[in-house]
Formats: structure tokens, sequence, C-alpha cells
């Protein structure tokens, strides 16, 4: 009988039921981050993982915490910290399905943007495990409706944000609430000083691992251009004309620059949104939805507003600046070529970052291909326009509005087909559809006048 490799889930000292829903959910093979970090986590060690956003961490953290669970004790036995809404609905998503194993595991979000009282509702009903932002759980906290006496498992979730986004003292606030008697696993993609000060304020004798944040070389084709400062925004314009990628990922060091690129590109005919700190939640919200949903084909970001977000099938990444940080460089590139597809990551940079730009050849250990400009040429076919746009609706799960009722108005009632319709998400209050491009405008107006689940709905189709 042949040995199992050493990289197979059923190498851990996990049960049975849990495994056997793996394999369920396509889990065999451990990724390098889960092969580094789950023995010592499983064993009880507190731990320090060094890994970028879609290594497989959160399988990692979250299969520790489900092992040290007791679902017949309805307290709070584990608490995962995140640095924005967006990962932590991600990481609250990816613990369910890892606990379907386990009878009846609760688990909530407590983040910002979502009114505190539904939050503390559920919290009443009983949880397992929370995940959620620190200044909402500091608030929790802070009006008793959290209670972490029966904790076990603290979780600092891409620690490296949270200290970029200023929530170093409320982490603190937090930890110090927590049992002392407790696991800490602290994640983060880079190990700045602060993180160091953090773990070793909060951790006991950890275990440190490390996963390279490098890609496989043909998975990503990355090519350089270097431009003058005035040339760099016109210059991002021409590399989607000449590669026409279905959907970009941009990222500026600056809400400014954002704001500016967006600006040239929306007056160019693009269909481009900006993520940045200064959005609103729901604003925020929409422009998410939007991009993995296909109906934005440019998304521009700073790299902490684009911290957790994670689209399947991004087709290119634009440095449009020069990161000084070369790890978060990598990280950026990384968004593109997943899951066995190809990305292109193309990087502009002027002069005055040929220095960021060594640092960065240095962390991949190969020097970078340089392109020019001049090279750059319209592709045949014009604009490339999202295939999809979205009608965003007012009302969502308060008035208990599901995917199948949204799916049902537009194909039974309006006759549509369901290949025109595309994903649906629904928020608290609000439901977004995205629908082929070219009977968007005609499915919101239709939607108007017709009805869901028997009641008459506001729809509109959210344009740039």
């Amino acid at each position: 009988m042949s040995q199992r490799p050493v990289t197979s889930f059923a190498s851990l000292s996990l049960p049975a039921a849990t495994l056997e829903n793996l394999s369920r959910l396509g889990y065999t093979e451990m990724t390098a981050i889960q092969a580094a970090s789950l023995p010592p986590a499983l064993a009880g060690k507190d731990l320090i993982a060094q890994a970028k956003t879609g290594s497989g961490k959160t399988a990692a953290f979250a299969l520790s915490l489900l092992a040290r669970l007791d679902a017949r004790r309805f307290a709070v036995q584990a608490l995962v910290l995140c640095p924005t809404r967006e990962l932590a609905d991600q990481v609250t998503t990816e613990i369910r399905r890892l606990a379907r194993a386990e009878d009846n595991v609760k688990v909530v979000t407590l983040s910002g943007g979502v009114p505190l009282r539904g939050q503390a509702t559920s919290l009443e009903y009983g949880a397992h495990v929370a995940v959620g932002t620190p200044g909402r759980i500091l608030d929790h906290l802070e009006r008793g409706n959290l209670a972490l006496d029966a904790l076990n498992t603290l979780v600092l979730d891409e620690a490296d944000r949270m200290l970029d986004m200023g929530f170093v003292d409320d982490i603190a606030k937090v930890a110090r609430q927590c049992p002392a008697q407790r696991q800490t696993l602290l994640f983060s993609a880079t190990y700045p000083e602060g993180i160091a000060k953090l773990a070793a304020q909060f951790l006991r004798d950890p275990v440190t691992v490390k996963v390279e944040a490098q890609h496989a070389g043909d998975q990503i084709q990355q090519r350089w251009y270097e431009v003058s400062e005035s040339q760099r925004l016109t210059t991002v314009a021409r590399l989607l004309d000449h590669f026409r990628p279905a959907s970009t990922l941009a990222f500026c060091n600056t809400k400014a620059r954002c704001r500016e690129l967006v600006e040239l590109l929306q007056a160019q005919g693009y269909s481009a949104l900006a993520l940045h700190g200064d959005l609103e939640q729901r604003d925020r919200d929409q422009v998410l939805v939007r991009f993995a949903n296909r109906s934005c084909s440019v998304l521009v970001a700073t790299d902490v507003a684009a911290r957790g977000l994670d689209v399947a099938g991004l087709a290119a990444v634009i440095n449009v600046d020069v990161t000084p940080d070369p790890e978060v460089h990598v990280h950026r590139i990384g968004r593109t070529g997943r899951a066995g597809e190809t990305g292109l990551a193309l990087s502009l940079a002027s002069l005055d970052e040929m220095g960021a730009v060594g640092r960065i050849e240095q962390l991949q250990g190969r020097e970078s291909v340089w392109h020019s400009p001049a090279e750059l040429t319209p592709a045949p076919g014009g604009r490339l326009l999202p295939a999809m746009a979205t009608i965003h609706i007012q009302g969502g799960r308060k008035e208990k509005i599901r995917p199948g009722d949204v799916l049902g108005a537009l194909t039974a009632d309006l006759g549509y087909t369901r290949e025109q319709v595309g994903k649906i998400d629904i928020n608290e209050f609000a439901t977004y559809v995205a629908v082929e491009r070219s009977v968007a405008g005609e499915a919101a107006a239709r939607l108007n006048q017709g009805r869901i689940k028997g009641r008459s709905v506001k729809a509109r189709l959210l344009t740039d």
C-alpha cells in the first residue's frame, strides 16, 4: 500500500467527517501555507504565518479553530479579526463551508456598515465563531453584546493591513479582553516592524512559518514599460486598448491618483470605477459587486482598499505606480493567473522609481522584461465594453428577497433567458443583479413596473 503524501489532509489529525467534507469541497492536497501551518496550529501552538491573499490561509486557521470548538457549548470560542468587511464576509463563508462536517456550528460576522442591532440579536441566539473588523468587535464588547470568557482561539488575519489602517490600538484592546490561556494565530502577507511588536505583545512562544510569495513564471506574463510622469495615465488607456483584458485591477499608490485615472478612463469611454478609503460603505459595496459580476472592466484601487478582494478570473493587473514595498508588488500581481489560468501583469515605472524596481527584481530573483510604450497599438474591435450591466433593486435580505425570486421575475415573468442573467448579490437592504448589457436598460424599466415576491420594487440601472 503506497504511503500518503505529507501534503494530503489525511495526514493531519482531523476527524473523519472533516476529511470527508474537505474531499467533497475538492480539498485533497494542502497548499504550501496549509502544510506548513496546520500541524503546529492543530498541536495548539501560537503561530506567525506569512502568506499572501489567495494562498489558502483561511482554511489553515479555520480548520485549526474548528478542531478546538465544542459545538454543544453556545458561546464564542473563536474570534477572527480582519481589516475589511469584505474579507470578514469571505472568511465567514469559508468557515461555514469547512464547518459543515460539524452539526450546528454558528458563525457570525461583526463588521461596520451594517446596523448593530441585527448583529447583537445574532449573538444573543448564540454563536461559536465571531469574524469581524476590530472597531466593530470592540463596539460589541463595550456594549456587553459579546463575551469572550469561553474563547480559546484568537486569529489576526492580514495583520499587516490592519496595522496600515490604524487598527493597532483596537487590536490591543480586543486582545486584552481575551483569556490569557488561548491560542493566537497571526497571518500576515508582509512582516513589517509593527507585526513583530504585536506578536511579542500577544503571542506566547510562537512558531513562525513563511511561504515564499512567488508565482510560476509561465502563469503570469510580466511586462514593464518606462514612462515619464506626464505619460503615465494615458499609457494605462493604451495598455487597455492594446491588450483588451476583460477585467483589470489597476493599482495606484494614492487616492488622488485613483480619482485622476478613473476620470481619464471614463472620459475615454472605459467602464472604470475607483476603490479607495474615502468611499462610503454603500458605494464601496456597489463598486465591488459591479467588478465581480463583470459589469465594470477596470477597477482602480489603492493597496489598502483592495485588501481581501479576490476576483475569480482576473485577466490583468496594471501597476500604475511602483510600490516601494517589493512584497506588496508580488501580492498585487498574484491576483491574476490563479487556478491554472494565465494572467497579465503590466507595470509602469519612471526613472525615479528604478530603485523600487531593483528591489522587486531582487525579491523575485529575475530581471524585469522591458517594453516600449511605442509598441502599444489599439487592437481591432474598438473599445471593449463589459458584457454585463448591473440593476440595483431597493430591498434585500430584510425583505426576504432571495436569488430565485429575482431570477424568476426576470425569466418567468419578463421572459429573459437564464443566459441573459448573471450574478445576483443580496445584502441587508439592496439587491444587485447583472444582466446582459444589451437588454439591461429595458430590464430595469420593466422590473420597475413589475413585481418581485408579489410586491412592487424600485429598480434602476447603475451607470459610471
